[in-house]
């Protein structure tokens, strides 16, 4: 069904919005999808709210550059943010394994947002590497441009958005990764990585395997990059983090510090496979008596942390942003007081994260800021090992004090199977909590949209699926990536 009955007269500014209607849009992909015969080329669903109708984009979608190949995983990263600051919610779509002429480059399209709907008006706009590209350097094989990706508007009213490429090579090092921002829809995005010195020493030193922009989080005053491989020390795959401000300074993002588990200001150790960064997420913070809101806070997924002898058991940590530095507020893991379930072997909790404050203009508290934490590896019988979960905790104050868990059978319509590895697809935004369903049985391929506020084992309020209410039916992984 097309969006053409929802024209409005003029985009409104709201929250995901992309048709300019004021009420909310969602965009489901399915990055597995076969397209024209090309299996894992990938689709993206858009759902117009309010029942105003359905798209499908792919690179086959009119006046979508390029076709559908192959593996390309069009949508494997989502980002939905003004970037033309028009007053249309715009998308941008991660392609990390598009060929330019090189195997598994990646690139990104911005899909701008109209009256008319999602593509409807400006033409798509594409940052890659190469010659002559918007994004600098060369296309190399395995760069995965686009695997991960945030976009927003920082505190200053500039729109931005990050492009994460963990695989791009930085001299002799390979797959030690870098980023790209823009800023205000530039044609073009400057580069940053862990050997970059114009606006200050970016923490780090580029190694091989570091993964910098495997992760990415934002909000109006900062933003994390995740460097999941970084070695510290002798610990290969520890992870580390890194904090930035939205302030350009000779063209370039400041970096404000790095964080990592060898560090005395966080808890833990550094350990061969902890994952420091494989996960963030972060929100506005402001504090008791504040009449701004400057600070942040930080959630960092350690989904291969060993909890004692529990191998790969996983936790969270949270820390508060300043200007300058940072506090660890919060260590939560499965074991923590009144959580609930317990932690196990393999659980990989961490490995998702999701977000959101309700009211960032207000005092922060645990009501209004919120974390979801996928579990992909929980099990709660033998025949349905990797059923996985969702964990919601405050992200102020004790994470036991209100905290929720979802699994498939117990809040995620469908029956529990295994391999489901619910958790692994999470996006959070005022309008509510996102749980993708995109593996296990396809009767419960899906997403779930909960209300922040659900109890243990309560219901979503909303699900979008295929073949029900104007979305194609047939599928491979709808619901792999949601925003």
């Amino acid at each position: 069904m097309s969006p053409a009955a929802a024209a409005a007269a003029a985009c409104t500014g709201a929250e995901s919005d992309f048709n300019g209607d004021g009420i909310r849009d969602t965009a489901i992909a399915d990055p597995e999808a076969t397209v024209n015969g090309m299996p894992g080329a990938g689709v993206v669903h858009i759902d117009y709210g309010g029942g105003k109708g359905t798209m499908v984009l792919s690179q086959e979608t009119a006046g979508v550059p390029g076709g559908a190949e192959a593996d390309d995983r069009y949508g494997f990263a989502l980002a939905v943010y003004d970037a033309d600051r028009d007053g249309c919610s715009d998308l941008a779509v991660g392609i990390p394994y598009e060929d330019l002429d090189t195997p598994d480059a990646g690139l990104v399209q911005i899909v701008y947002g109209s009256t008319a709907g999602l593509n409807g008006g400006k033409a798509v706009r594409e940052y890659k590497q190469g010659e002559g590209a918007p994004l600098g350097g060369g296309a190399e094989a395995g760069d995965w441009t686009g695997y991960a990706l945030a976009g927003g508007r920082t505190s200053a009213g500039a729109s931005y958005l990050l492009i994460g490429a963990p695989g791009e090579d930085i001299g002799t090092a390979a797959d030690t990764g870098g980023v790209f921002y823009v800023q205000n829809d530039a044609a073009t995005a400057v580069g940053t990585h862990q050997d970059t010195t114009a606006a200050g020493a970016v923490p780090g030193v580029g190694e091989n395997d570091d993964r910098f922009g495997a992760s990415l989080a934002a909000t109006p005053t900062h933003f994390a990059v995740g460097a999941p491989g970084e070695a510290l020390g002798t610990a290969t795959f520890a992870g580390a983090a890194t904090v930035f401000s939205h302030t350009v300074t000779s063209g370039y993002p400041k970096p404000l510090f790095g964080m990592g588990q060898d560090q005395d200001t966080i808890a833990g150790a550094e350990e061969v496979g902890d994952g420091f960064g494989t996960a963030l997420a972060m929100v506005p913070y402001r504090a008791s008596g504040a009449t701004s809101t400057t600070e942040s806070l930080l959630a960092v997924g350690v989904p291969g942390e060993d909890l004692k002898s529990t191998v790969d058991a996983g936790a969270v940590q949270i820390f508060r942003i300043g200007a300058t530095s940072f506090t660890e507020t919060t260590w939560i893991e499965q074991d923590s007081a009144d959580v609930e379930q317990e932690s196990e072997a393999g659980d990989f909790f961490g490995q998702r994260l999701a977000a959101v404050n309700t009211s960032p203009n207000t005092t922060t508290t645990g009501t209004t800021a919120r974390l979801a934490i996928g579990v992909p590896g929980e099990e709660s019988a033998e025949e349905h090992q990797e059923k996985g979960g969702v964990h919601i905790v405050p992200m102020v104050g004790a994470p036991g004090a209100s905290d929720a868990w979802i699994d498939p059978g117990w809040g995620i319509p469908g029956e529990p199977a295994a391999t489901q590895l619910a958790g692994l697809s999470l996006s959070g935004s005022t309008a509510g909590l996102l749980v993708g369903m995109p593996y296990g049985p396809a009767g419960g391929h899906a997403v779930h949209l909960f209300p922040w506020n659900t109890v243990n084992g309560g219901f979503p309020s909303r699900t979008f699926k295929p073949g029900e209410n104007g979305i194609p039916a047939g599928d491979t992984a709808f619901g792999a990536t949601v925003r």
